[in-house]
């Protein structure tokens, strides 16, 4: 048994979002948990979101520490192959 722990993921939304909802039917379907950060609900939270991603738009997706970005950025990785190993162990191989 590895002793290494799969990446937490964060995800920051609003809750009038439909790609926030896209992303977290994805990652749900791919058996993951994630850790919601509402930037509607917190004015600061957002402030940091943008402060990390330099982007105004939600979903923001880290994985780990690795900014992933939005919904569309998760799927592009997942095509590419590279969103299996960056949720299994943070790096995108």
């Amino acid at each position: 048994m590895s002793d290494t722990q799969t990446p937490v993921i964060t995800i920051y939304s609003t809750a009038q979002c439909p790609y926030c909802v896209m992303a977290k039917n994805f990652l749900k379907s791919k058996g993951r948990t994630w850790t919601e950060v509402r930037i509607d609900a917190d004015p600061a939270e957002r402030e940091k979101m943008v402060a990390l991603t330099h982007r105004a738009s939600v979903p923001q997706i880290f994985i780990g520490k690795v900014h992933v970005g939005g919904y569309d950025d998760m799927m592009a990785l997942h095509r590419a192959g590279k969103l299996d190993g960056l949720l299994d162990n943070g790096t995108a191989v």
